[in-house]
């Protein structure tokens, strides 16, 4: 089973930003990079090389869909596995949050204390499936 350890957070609430950042650090133990939209997200993944990304539904800008979008249009983040954070589930179109690749939705607010646990179960999730 590969091991889950780094994560690209891209969200642009920077109150989320820091809970999220110490509930996956300092909770979680695992290594994570940050944006505050999805064109920085974009600009850092390939340096970072995350195993999954949290990310934002609605965001200025680009959304977390279209983020997804363009992420996925590079060869080596195709099949990345993602997990929505999001306050507001209505008024996403039913099917945009969807995909092999889109591990689930979390919403907020979250609990920090757990966040690590519920990204891991999700992980442990797509390793079954893909067993």
């Amino acid at each position: 089973m590969e091991k889950l350890t780094k994560i690209l957070h891209i969200e642009d609430d920077p109150a989320i930003l820091e809970i999220t950042d110490i509930a996956l650090t300092v909770i979680g133990g695992f290594e994570v990079e940050q944006a505050d939209c999805g064109e920085k997200g974009l600009a850092c993944i390939q340096r970072f090389k995350p195993d999954l990304i949290l990310i934002d539904v609605q965001m200025p800008g680009m959304t977390g869909p279209e983020t997804l979008v363009e992420i996925r249009k590079l060869q080596e983040f195709q099949r990345i596995p993602a997990i929505y954070m999001t306050a507001k589930l209505l008024g996403v179109p039913k099917g945009e949050l969807e995909g092999a690749c889109n591990l689930g939705v979390i919403p907020k607010p979250f609990d920090p204390t757990t966040l690590s646990q519920q990204i891991i179960a999700m992980w442990e999730t797509r390793e079954e499936h893909a067993a």
